[in-house]
């Protein structure tokens, strides 16, 4: 695919900012819920028609996991309204539309990482949020790449080893050690989106950190990384309950073609406790 100008909604988060660095040497349209409501339809109409872009990024999305359990919704809107309505609007303009979703997609109660191919059954309405958001994008623009990732962070915005190296000033930390993922560092994924684009290969597609840990091992990890000595204890999710159930084992692979892997997730964590210049002692 050849494509000049590119539009990412939900520009100032996390995978908003590491999609604008990737693409700063396009013509890069970076809009937040300020600039536009994918919620509503008919602005959504108005301002791709105004700007024609090549190809929309959507990383816009309600990520309040616990929150969306009571405000179901605001998650539904952000989920799956926001992302249909981009869908209907850049099918219409024949525009090719991407979307993230997440491995919350599944219930983690199988042994195996999670393929392409594997059945959704998510566990909280965050989850069930984003499967109707797939479902709408596959519905309404057959153009469409559907990328699935997992543990998403970024040097920026709140996330799990920012949190965790804060908590790094105290004389002990404790950990959850029975859920497993595929920790993935913004900026590997950009990198992979923008191979991806390349491809008229539309469809749903898997694309997180090689391998999969626990956030325990990540923990250890990163301070390891960081040089950091507090003590990390592990602890089971039910010594931590949250308002929201997560998969206990949701470790992403793929068997899609084209195979676009990411570096391990191990790299992942090199590599933004190599960029972090925050406070972490």
């Amino acid at each position: 695919m050849t494509f000049r100008k590119v539009l990412i909604t939900g520009a100032q988060g996390q995978l908003g900012q590491a999609l604008q660095a990737q693409f700063s040497d396009h013509e890069a349209i970076a809009w937040d819920i300020q600039d536009l409501d994918i919620c509503e339809l008919e602005a959504v109409r108005k301002a791709l028609d105004k700007i024609r872009p090549d190809v929309v990024l959507n990383a816009a999305a309600f990520t309040q996991v616990d929150q969306a359990e009571t405000d179901q919704e605001a998650a539904y809107r952000g989920n799956a309204l926001g992302p249909k309505n981009l869908a209907l609007a850049t099918h219409e303009m024949s525009i090719p539309f991407m979307h993230f979703s997440t491995d919350y997609v599944f219930d983690g109660r199988q042994s195996r990482p999670y393929h392409e191919f594997d059945q959704p059954h998510p566990l909280s309405v965050y989850g069930q949020s984003k499967l109707a958001g797939e479902k709408e994008v596959k519905n309404a623009n057959p153009r469409h790449f559907l990328v699935r990732t997992a543990w998403l962070y970024h040097i920026v915005g709140k996330n799990f080893p920012r949190t965790i190296l804060r908590l790094s000033r105290q004389q002990q930390v404790r950990v959850v050690n029975d859920q497993f993922g595929s920790p993935t560092f913004a900026p590997h994924l950009a990198r992979a989106v923008a191979r991806l684009l390349e491809t008229d290969a539309y469809g749903t597609y898997h694309l997180a950190g090689s391998g999969g840990t626990s956030w325990y091992d990540f923990t250890n990890t990163l301070y390891q990384a960081r040089g950091i000595q507090t003590p990390v204890s592990p602890i089971s999710t039910a010594d931590y309950p949250l308002p929201a159930p997560r998969p206990a084992y949701a470790v992403l692979t793929s068997l899609q073609d084209p195979f676009i892997t990411l570096p391990s997730w191990e790299e992942g964590v090199r590599d933004f406790a190599a960029q972090w210049k925050g406070e972490d002692s």
